[in-house]
């Protein structure tokens, strides 16, 4: 199990994003994807971890947090927040009576035309001494989109497990042969695996949903590559995987370099606020419905469904 965890921690950075909540200053929504971790993923558990608090734009008397306006009141408990998932996190990496110290950089998040200078928020990220934990704290909203792209930048490792904070995992994922068959397929130049999503119940039966079977060239493409793999050295392994024409925003497993060239090739890609799969999965699914393979693929996996 040892030499199963360094494996997985080699491989693999979580990224976690969250914002202001409702539930603020507690940490019910983290502890819950944290408790979820250790009953169904542990491996996860001793991975790299990039917390991205995203900000807020405006403090107004009626709070719209979709749209990044929040209460004062809502302000100083997402503050307090902040500091209580802290703890939580660190918690997880480090004794209680460790020395932590931290290293402190200052950094932007471009977007939209260059002309423009307020196209750019900045944030401070803050860095345990071996990189084990990392807090993103921009100056106001960045959106999911940006929040990824933000941590992307601060990943060392070749995947990442991107997490949003109210998903917590229902079902046991074998995160270590996951990435091991990731990896071997990337000597594949017609289907490397560079994406698998972890989808909800309601997406066990994507390989046949209306999404598929009513577009040719959707069907061909699922009945060619839908497939089980197993990882070399544990072969007694199967993790079925269906071909996925959409990028989601839940849970998912992604080669990092994919994701920055693939989703992010320029600060034009994604805006401040936006939501990669409402811009480049919507995009990338039409574009398929038409018959135009995007050159890169995207796999869910059908077995460990439940979140």
């Amino acid at each position: 199990m040892a030499a199963d965890i360094r494996t997985t921690s080699s491989l693999l950075t979580l990224i976690i994003t969250t914002s202001v909540t409702p539930s603020a200053p507690s940490t019910e929504l983290v502890s819950s994807v944290f408790q979820s971790f250790s009953r169904h993923c542990p491996n996860l558990i001793d991975c790299n971890v990039i917390v991205v608090f995203d900000g807020y734009d405006q403090v107004v008397s009626k709070p719209r947090l979709k749209k990044g306006c929040i209460t004062s009141e809502q302000a100083r408990d997402f503050s307090l927040y902040k500091e209580n998932v802290k703890k939580l996190v660190l918690s997880q990496h480090y004794q209680s009576n460790e020395d932590i110290t931290f290293t402190q950089t200052e950094a932007e998040a471009e977007y939209g035309g260059p002309w423009d200078p307020q196209n750019v928020v900045r944030y401070t990220a803050a860095q345990t001494h071996d990189k084990k934990v990392t807090f993103i704290e921009p100056s106001r909203r960045l959106g999911f989109g940006l929040a990824v792209r933000s941590a992307l930048r601060m990943t060392a490792t070749p995947y990442v497990w991107v997490h949003q904070h109210d998903w917590i995992l229902q079902s046991d994922i074998p995160v270590n042969p996951l990435l091991q068959i990731m990896k071997a397929s990337e000597s594949d130049t017609k289907v490397p695996i560079k994406y698998v999503c972890l989808p909800g119940v309601h997406m066990l039966s994507y390989a046949v949903s209306a999404e598929v079977i009513r577009f040719p060239a959707l069907r061909e493409l699922t009945s060619n590559l839908k497939h089980e793999c197993s990882p070399e050295r544990q072969p007694e392994v199967k993790i079925p995987l269906t071909p996925l024409f959409f990028w989601h925003d839940k849970p998912h497993v992604a080669s990092t370099a994919h994701y920055l060239a693939r989703v992010f090739p320029s600060r034009l890609a994604m805006l401040r606020g936006d939501f990669i799969e409402d811009k480049i999965g919507q995009r990338a699914r039409t574009q398929m419905k038409e018959g135009h393979v995007s050159g890169f693929w995207r796999y869910l996996s059908n077995e460990f469904g439940g979140f």
